[in-house]
């Protein structure tokens, strides 16, 4: 069970706690997170939103990059625009031939993947800290719903039978330029959304409407999957 902590530095703030009647809590070392009492399981299933803001994600880039993330213990995708689901639940996804993005998980509130930005130092080899907290803003929506929802905002086919899993694409929704990463389980479908930060209320606005039309909630981490 997640433990709320305050004992730690201030949390980080997501742009969407500027929105009246969400409720933000902290969790782990400084992090804070949405905490909706009224989310449930059956939401999750049928179509859900989740603001993942303030979990630890980070990039690398370059031809030292791969060794880099080896070292780490991480298992990479072998081509560029697919991700792996890691044995602690993180995610890494290859953007391009030498460019990799680190998603933190829920499971630790993302200090593993906080720790490794931390920890990085400039060498002679070439791999490129890209710290990307402060540069995107990052959402998840889940649901049987979600591809026809996505159909709406984004001109890519993200039908399971298309994008599986696994698979990521890198293209604009809503009009703005956006990272999509099919993290689904065989018990749940979902995509997380990656966008630039200045555009985070304005896609998030975008995606509660989207959702509504499908009876769709915004659910908070105590309830997310």
């Amino acid at each position: 069970m997640m433990q709320t902590q305050n004992q730690w530095q201030p949390a980080e703030r997501s742009p969407i706690e500027n929105i009246k009647s969400l409720n933000y809590k902290d969790f782990g070392r400084g992090k804070s997170f949405l905490d909706q009492a009224s989310s449930s399981e059956k939401i999750i299933q049928q179509c859900a939103l989740l603001d993942l803001t303030n979990l630890s994600r980070v990039g690398f880039r370059g031809i030292a990059s791969a060794d880099y993330l080896h070292d780490l213990g991480y298992q990479l995708p072998d081509v560029a625009n697919t991700a792996l689901a890691q044995d602690n639940d993180e995610w890494v996804a290859r953007l391009s031939l030498t460019e990799y993005l680190l998603l933190g998980t829920l499971n630790d509130f993302g200090e593993h993947v906080a720790s490794i930005e931390k920890n990085w130092q400039v060498s002679e080899h070439a791999n490129y800290l890209l710290p990307r907290q402060d540069s995107h803003a990052w959402f998840q929506i889940s649901g049987r719903c979600i591809v026809d929802v996505m159909a709406k905002l984004c001109g890519v086919d993200l039908s399971h039978s298309v994008f599986s899993t696994g698979q990521v694409a890198q293209t604009s929704v809503a009009r703005i330029n956006a990272i999509i990463i099919n993290v689904s389980s065989p018990d749940l479908a979902k995509f997380n959304i990656l966008c630039d930060r200045a555009s985070a209320v304005y896609l998030w606005q975008v995606l509660l409407d989207a959702i509504a039309e499908f009876d769709g909630q915004v659910i908070g981490v105590n309830i997310s999957a």
